[in-house]
């Protein structure tokens, strides 16, 4: 196979990939889904040798469209001066009656969309409702602060149109119907929606065949880039329709091989690394002829010897006293405990509660008997 995949691409091979594709489809809707009308994208998966330098977004025109009519489509204008948003709003949606464009469900004026969908819960409200979103290209670079994160996210953020062309019906319809792809260098994969289920399979493999031809032209890649492409929708397995040759491998290494080499030193630091070669070579001779002198016999090793040193001594750790009781202090030979009594003896005078009043035992002085 060739290095561009769109000479490569069988055009049977790929048609036999679309047709077993809408037949797997075809098994999985139901009577629900078809009242529903549940038609799912149709995708194209990107496998690269390497991974791109730089981002990119790729628009690509395709042949047939590959949105349906019932999907909703929103317009962000600027704001027209001496008009308030409503006379703005009346006046692109008569511009565009004129022009025949009839795909544009909504025109939100710029003022709009700063007063009525600050709040989060607006945008989230805003970004649900719409399939698609357009914006004016005089007011383009205002947009990311206002809608917020979600949008981008989510693939969702708007496609610039120029309001102000002559072949405006054209400009747009090549918007709506085409399709654009995000490369990013972050990976080597990436996805672009080229179809959805309703379409026959000459218009799918048409589309297939354009938008791999516009993805190689505009690339910024250098040699040998698609690895694999794959089809595959939102509820199937990915269908390989094409495989790069193994011979691109070659190539790939040698590039790998021509970027780890390192780059020569020039001037004064090609010398200091001169020198160090030149020292490490007579270092490495010495070692070489002293080795050769002393021929097989072992080199004894010297081991230090360790010095005895004293150990320090363990200290005793501390009794551990019961709760409730308290150490008694030391006390002095030949003397008594303050406030101790000798057992067995009772002090005299001393009280002893009963159930009335208090009884005194022992004598008292200047009571006599009557």
């Amino acid at each position: 196979m060739a290095d561009k995949p769109e000479a490569a691409l069988d055009r049977t091979q790929v048609k036999k990939a679309v047709q077993a594709l809408q037949a797997f489809l075809q098994t999985k809707s139901t009577k629900d889904s078809l009242l529903l009308d549940d038609t799912q994208h149709i995708s194209l998966l990107f496998t690269f040798w390497k991974i791109p330098k730089e981002a990119q977004t790729i628009r690509i025109p395709l042949p047939h469209g590959q949105r349906t009519d019932s999907e909703e489509v929103c317009l962000f204008t600027r704001d027209e001066p001496n008009m308030t948003s409503e006379q703005t709003q009346r006046f692109y949606k008569r511009v565009l009656e004129e022009k025949g464009i009839k795909n544009i469900t909504e025109i939100i004026p710029y003022k709009v969309l700063k007063t009525e969908y600050k709040p989060f819960e607006a945008k989230r409200r805003l970004l649900g409702n719409f399939d698609m979103f357009l914006s004016d290209d005089r007011i383009r670079r205002l947009l990311p602060s206002h809608l917020g994160k979600h949008f981008y996210e989510r693939k969702k953020e708007p496609l610039c149109v120029n309001l102000q062309s002559k072949n405006l019906a054209r400009d747009i319809q090549s918007v709506i119907q085409g399709t654009y792809l995000k490369v990013t260098n972050k990976g080597s994969c990436c996805m672009v929606r080229i179809a959805h289920s309703s379409m026959t399979a000459d218009e799918v493999t048409e589309n297939i065949e354009a938008a791999v031809k516009t993805i190689v032209a505009k690339i910024r890649m250098k040699g040998p880039m698609m690895k694999i492409i794959h089809l595959k929708s939102q509820s199937s397995v990915a269908l390989p329709i094409f495989t790069s040759d193994l011979t691109h491998t070659s190539v790939l290494q040698q590039a790998q091989k021509d970027g780890e080499t390192p780059k020569k030193p020039r001037g004064a630091a090609a010398k200091k690394q001169a020198k160090r070669k030149q020292k490490g070579g007579t270092k490495q001779t010495d070692a070489t002829t002293e080795g050769n002198k002393e021929g097989e016999e072992e080199i004894p090793q010297l081991v230090p010897m360790e010095t005895p040193t004293k150990k320090p001594k363990l200290e005793k750790p501390l009794k551990k006293m019961p709760l409730g009781k308290s150490p008694r202090p030391a006390m002095k030979k030949g003397r008594k405990a303050p406030g101790r009594k000798a057992p067995g003896r009772k002090a005299p005078g001393r009280q002893r509660k009963t159930g009335g009043k208090p009884e005194f035992r022992g004598k008292r002085k200047g009571i006599r008997g009557k």
